[in-house]
This record gives C-alpha cells, sequence and structure tokens, in this order.
C-alpha cells in the first residue's frame, strides 16, 4: 500500500544451532501507517523480536541469517542496505527500546554521554549542544532536574528510571518509527502505567508511529489502534484493537484473551489456559503450528497450514477453522 511507512512482505529468519536450525520467522508481512500504534502480540519465543531485529539488522550472523523478505521504508529496503547505511536509519528514524535497560546502557558511561552521543552523530550537533538538548530529553521524559543528572550512570537510576533514559535515547533524534520491544515487563504495575502513559504522551507530541512488542494483552488495548497476534513464527490474526477484542477469530487469540482477568467478572469464571507448549521450530511448519494445542483441531490443520484470510473489514485470520459455528469455514 502507497500510505505504509514501514512495509515488510515475506520475512523469514533461521538460526543455527547445535541441535538444529531453527526457524524463528516464516513468511511475515506486515504494514505500519504514520502515526499508527501498531501492537504485536504472542508467547515468548514466537518471533516477535527476531522480525523487529531481523528488520534493523540486528541479527547476529551468524548464528542468524535473515533468508529472504523486504523491509520498505520509504521506498528503502531495509534488507539490501549495506551496514553503514542502516547505521544512519537506527536512532535517527527508527528508534529502538529494549526490555531490559541495565544490558542496553553501558555501565561505564555516563547517561549524558550516551544521551549526547546520537545527538552528535546523527543531527551533527557540538558537544555544548548535545548536552543542553540531552538534559531537555531527561525533563521530557519525567526525570527531575535533567541537567544535574547527566553526569550520573545508569547504576544510580531506578528501574523505571532507566527505562526512561532508554526512552529518550530512542525518541532523541525524533525518529518516524519508534520500536518498543517489551519496555515494562521487567517493572512492577505502577511503573508500567507511568512508562505506557509517557509513550502516549510522546506519540501525541512527536506524532511518532509506533510498533509495541508485548505478550500483555491488556497493554495493547489501551495502546495500540491495530494489533497483530504471532504464533510459531507466522502471525495469525491481524485486526483493529476493538475488534480484536470484540470477535477473536483465531483459536490462539481467544485463549489469550480469555487468560485476562477482568474486574468486571462478577461471576468469577475461573481464568483459560492454553495447554501444552509452543512448538519447536526445527522444522519449517507445513501444518498449522498451533494444531498440537487447539481444542478446534481438524484432519486439515494437520495436512496444511492456513493463510491469512479476510474474516471482517481490516481483519484477518489465519485458521481453518470457524470458531464461532466451530465447524470447519
Amino acid at each position: 500500500m502507497a500510505d505504509l511507512l514501514l512495509d515488510v512482505q515475506g520475512l523469514e529468519t533461521t538460526f543455527k544451532t547445535s541441535e538444529g536450525v531453527v526457524h524463528a520467522v516464516n513468511g511475515v508481512s506486515f504494514g505500519l501507517k504514520e502515526g499508527e500504534t501498531l501492537g504485536v502480540v504472542g508467547e515468548s519465543g514466537c518471533g516477535k523480536s527476531v522480525t523487529m531485529l531481523s528488520i534493523l539488522g540486528l541479527v547476529a550472523s551468524p548464528p542468524g541469517n535473515v533468508k529472504a523478505g523486504s523491509a520498505k521504508f520509504f521506498d528503502q529496503d531495509l534488507l539490501k542496505m549495506s551496514r553503514d547505511e542502516m547505521r544512519a536509519i537506527r536512532g535517527a528514524q527508527i528508534g529502538m527500546v529494549f526490555q531490559d535497560p541495565m544490558t542496553s546502557l553501558n555501565p561505564v558511561l555516563t547517561v549524558g554521554r550516551q544521551l549526547q552521543e546520537p545527538l552528535m552523530l546523527h543531527l551533527g550537533m557540538s558537544k555544548k549542544q548535545a548536552e543542553s538538548r540531552a538534559a531537555e530529553l531527561l525533563e521530557m521524559v519525567g526525570i527531575p532536574n535533567g541537567k544535574d543528572r547527566l553526569s550520573d550512570y545508569p547504576h544510580q537510576f531506578s528501574g523505571g528510571m532507566r527505562q526512561r533514559v532508554m526512552i529518550a535515547m530512542a525518541i532523541s533524534c525524533s525518529p518516524q518509527v519508534l520500536i518498543a520491544d517489551e519496555p515494562t515487563t521487567a517493572l512492577d504495575v505502577t511503573i508500567q502505567a507511568q512508562i505506557t502513559d509517557l509513550i502516549k504522551r510522546l506519540r501525541s507530541e512527536l506524532g511518532m508511529a509506533i510498533i509495541w512488542i508485548t505478550h500483555d494483552l491488556g497493554v495493547v488495548a489501551g495502546l495500540a489502534q491495530r494489533v497483530i497476534v504471532m504464533y510459531g513464527g507466522h502471525i495469525i490474526e491481524e485486526a483493529q484493537v476493538n475488534e480484536l477484542f470484540a470477535n477473536p477469530a483465531h483459536p490462539y487469540t481467544i485463549g489469550l484473551i480469555g487468560s485476562l482477568p477482568r474486574v468486571d467478572d462478577n461471576d468469577q469464571r475461573r481464568l483459560v489456559s492454553i495447554e501444552g507448549l509452543p512448538p519447536m521450530l526445527f522444522e519449517k511448519p507445513t501444518y498449522c503450528p498451533f494444531a498440537p494445542r487447539c481444542k478446534w483441531v481438524m484432519e486439515r490443520c494437520w495436512n496444511e497450514n492456513p493463510v491469512l484470510e479476510t474474516v471482517a473489514p481490516e481483519h484477518r485470520v489465519a485458521c481453518w477453522a470457524d470458531v464461532k459455528k466451530e465447524r470447519p469455514r
């Protein structure tokens, strides 16, 4: 589509291990519009983070290998860029916030130096200009006395404050896209809410598009406009957020939503659990990867992997069963 800021098609990524080749991402295709917030949800190991790392050229090779696909950003294919070309895009036009800020921030460099580096590299600021802008960024993300904190090291900040520093670094060059890889997972619930509110405010102030990677559908409900659900390296459902919660069409999505506690549940119903384990992807699936755990499974599921099909406006699902009628479509 012409109006897409980021257009990913047929992405495939594998990892060579001592036990065999792991097919982590298998033909993933999706788009991101300007100013949109896209939620990417699924269990650990479903391919969420690897998909985004592949797009940004951050998959270590070896053992990783981006085997196929394209990722068009302003009509440039990110997957075909050289290392220097990609370095000019990362941080400047596409920012990323990682899950654990303590492993992302350099422990032996001050926060100020780490904030100033992308400003001098991508925007050509002098050291004095970068220092002033870094202090502004800390204030922008809710860290008081920003100028005084520039000389502090990462260990002198709390977990929530370190994540705010990472967000400040990611938005320092006013990127068009911000990718947040489970940025609230290691934080307590109160700090999670603060970080989510911060992202919402920055989105409205800066107008950037956001890809929010998470396993928490509750966070997605209050943040994203559109959601893609991943399982076994595939996208198995895609819909607007309200449509996904009102009419989930894939058994896996139904299980995820059923596992969420509800404050309005007066009947005190038991939470749904999804039995079984995620697939070990040493072979590229030729059948539905969710079939071993699915209560709607039928013979066709074992013989053919379904593709995404439209079931409602802006709602696609990869499933051979009609879960509403509990019979094949």
